[in-house]
């Protein structure tokens, strides 16, 4: 594939499927398959230990796509795409399953060429893809694996989530949407591959790998299989697999990982609890240590993204799993699973931060890799110029946090005293269609502006650098900016821009900004921080404080 050409992008081409009615999973036995009757997964139990209550789907609503979902001792984890930002592949921790905190990235910096920087390339919808965590008990090790660029799989370890995590190996082999299973021997095996599914076991040290093998076609009637997870339950073997963008399907083996598996549909066409929304798919399954079962999916939510819900799985007596359904669909409410009470609260997912310490917290990722040199917090987020250019795509140290749905609303108090003529800082809808709020400096004038018309082509290729549709005059040295986000499904997809000089009250500056809604940029809107020179480097802002609020 050649550096300009359009990537394929098998795993994400479905259009958004949002018709009704569940298909019945039938059992498709591959050639040469025996009969497969698998022992129940063990019931629950242990009494509830809290009393019973429900959770409302989406858990999650922030953009969580291609979800791999663990569990170590009382602790879940969840893993995520990234694409193009930077660190990627973050880590959520939960202890009941409904609420999730940010714990931590598997990889620390896309270290994966000179377009990941924005240095001679450009690295968007690249980089991490469906990917996979695991925990290894042997060695208390948590793995993370994915493939990168179709070139090669890489494997980054760690003994806690919260880092630091390094890159463990390079493997020459490419395993494409791979699951990542530790089975009860400690063997490191995984499952990957696009219709045509294989295994591969790993080396005991997690360097090489010792044996692969194809162990399923995807029949053509079904069309496309990828996205896999890798389990092992009751002795026998399973290898989730998503249809993009409607169906899942499971394979099951009763003979050892290498097969072989005997295939059956978990969903398809299933109505999600989003409205305007998508089927829920490509997520995980995870067992409480009560013994009942989950399934953490995402749905197709754009301009959000691809957000997390979660739903009970039962099993059948020969070993199938089912996923528990309200009314025909995947329910937008459940009784909450029935686990020890948490040993902590979880810190919220909107709040305030001022950017206290000397690193940023794991909520915030960067547009590609930043120059180091050209940030720093420590009572603030100090921004200085990293890139001369007239186009917001091609900047450097632009920070961004995902936008908390179905609306939300980001506040920043930015101190401008320092911006030299040419700079451009603000608060954007960051996107592949995006719009900001901020100050232009010119000829030792600062003027407050909102900018829409920034675009890309499908090749993520600038396109526009954006027409600016409001200013005003602005004194003193500190503004506040706000951005308020309707990022549900449907006609309403609107950002709205404001401005404060003294933190109380706020005026609209421009028209709304409607949010593109079409899949192919895979990661949804996010507000952004960004601060760039279009004449000379040098210029600095400060933000002292972003609040992220919900009606």
């Amino acid at each position: 594939m050649s550096a300009s050409a359009q990537p394929h992008f098998p795993s994400r081409r479905g259009i958004l499927n949002t018709a009704t009615g569940l298909v019945a999973g039938a059992a498709m036995p591959l050639v040469g398959a025996r009969p497969a009757h698998a022992a129940l997964p063990r019931a629950a139990t242990q009494e509830p230990q809290v009393a019973a209550a429900s959770f409302t789907n989406p858990v999650i609503w922030q953009d969580f796509a291609d979800i791999d979902i663990i569990r170590v001792g009382d602790t879940y984890y969840c893993s995520a795409s990234t694409m193009h930002y930077s660190p990627g592949a973050p880590i959520l921790r939960s202890y009941d399953l409904v609420n999730w905190e940010f714990a931590g990235h598997s990889v620390p910096r896309l270290d994966f060429g000179a377009k990941y920087d924005l240095n001679g390339g450009r690295g968007y919808v690249r980089g991490i893809w469906a990917s996979s965590l695991a925990y290894r008990p042997g060695n208390r090790t948590f793995y993370w694996l994915g493939q990168i660029d179709f070139a090669r799989t890489y494997i980054y370890s760690a003994t806690s989530v919260e880092g630091p995590w390094t890159r463990h190996a390079d493997l020459p082999n490419v395993y494409y949407d791979a699951g990542l299973l530790v089975d009860t021997d400690n063997t490191l095996y995984v499952a990957y591959g696009n219709s045509q599914i294989s295994v591969a076991q790993l080396s005991p040290d997690a360097r090489s790998q010792v044996r692969a093998q194809q162990v399923f076609s995807t029949p053509a009637s079904i069309g496309t299989l990828e996205g896999s997870r890798f389990y092992k339950i009751n002795g026998n073997y399973y290898i989730f697999l998503t249809r993009p963008a409607n169906g899942q399907y499971i394979l099951k083996s009763t003979s050892g990982p290498f097969g072989p598996y005997t295939l059956r549909q978990v969903l398809l066409n299933l109505p999600g609890p989003i409205p305007g929304g998508g089927v829920p798919h490509q997520g995980g399954l995870v067992q409480t240590q009560n013994g009942q079962w989950y399934y953490l999916a995402f749905v197709d939510a754009y301009p959000g993204g691809r957000v997390p819900a979660l739903a009970p799985v039962t099993w059948t007596s020969d070993g199938w799993p089912q996923l528990q359904l309200v009314n025909g669909a995947w329910g937008t409410t459940y009784t909450s699973p029935s686990l020890p009470p948490p040993p902590r609260q979880v810190e919220p997912l909107t709040g305030v931060d001022t950017f206290q310490g000397t690193t940023l917290k794991p909520a915030w990722e960067w547009n590609h890799n930043p120059d180091n040199g050209r940030w720093a917090v420590n009572d603030g987020l100090r921004l200085t110029t990293a890139t001369v250019t007239n186009d917001l795509y091609t900047a450097r140290n632009t920070l961004t946090h995902r936008i908390q749905g179905p609306t939300s609303t980001a506040t920043i108090t930015l101190d401008h005293a320092q911006m030299r003529d040419g700079d451009r800082a603000g608060l954007a809808m960051l996107r592949d269609s995006s719009a900001w709020i901020g100050l232009k400096r010119d000829n030792g004038t600062t003027r407050l502006v909102m900018v829409d018309g920034l675009t890309m082509d499908s090749n993520w290729n600038t396109t526009g650098t954006g027409t600016e549709r409001a200013t005003t005059a602005i004194t003193g040295t500190r503004v506040w900016l706000r951005a308020a986000a309707d990022i549900r499904p449907g006609t309403g997809r609107q950002a709205r821009f404001s401005y404060s000089t003294n933190g109380t009250t706020y005026t609209t500056l421009g028209p709304a900004f409607t949010l593109n809604n079409a899949w192919q940029f895979f990661m949804g809107y996010r507000y952004a921080l960004f601060n760039h020179a279009t004449q000379a480097l040098g210029g600095t802002v400060t933000v002292s404080r972003f609040e992220l609020t919900t009606p």
